[in-house]
């Protein structure tokens, strides 16, 4: 079981800007989403049991995320091929953000150093933010229990 990562990103704080890549190509900038709540889940990678876990559940309830206006975007370090990939096998309505370059998972402080089975490596941490139409950060979530998680993340929405 990973720790729980310490995050200098706190609720209240500006929620850093970042440029990616999505899934289907595009380059999304959090500035454009500027007066839309935006769900921004932190995942290690792409295909793996607890991830497809995550994606999927958000999956599930993705479209009471669209009748809130909220917008749900996966980052993890995956290239787009991998995101592809994953999004077509399971069927995910929602972008995912290739990270490769690792700014967007340093920014919001959710890289670091990660132990599995007495070894040490470094790693993404699963932690979700919800960024306020404020673009301020709303919620944190440090502690993610992936199958559960997009129900708690609706549920603070209201």
């Amino acid at each position: 079981m990973a720790k729980t990562p310490e995050l200098a990103l706190k609720v209240g704080d500006p929620a850093p800007p970042f440029t990616a890549t999505t899934t289907d190509g595009t380059v999304l900038t959090l500035a454009s989403l500027q007066g839309r709540d935006v769900i921004l889940y932190f995942y290690p990678r792409d295909d793996t049991p607890g991830c497809t876990k995550e994606a999927c559940a958000f999956r599930d309830v993705y479209a009471d995320f669209q009748k809130r206006g909220a917008v749900v975007l996966g980052v993890s370090p995956d290239d787009t091929k991998a995101h592809v990939k994953f999004t077509e096998k399971f069927r995910l309505p929602f972008p995912l953000l290739a990270d490769t370059e690792k700014q967007i998972v340093q920014a919001y402080g959710v890289w670091g150093e990660k132990r599995f089975m007495g070894r040490k490596y470094l790693g993404v941490y699963r932690v979700t933010y919800h960024i306020g139409k404020d673009g301020r950060i709303a919620h944190i979530w440090p502690e993610v229990k992936p199958e559960l998680h997009a129900a708690e993340v609706l549920a603070a929405l209201g």
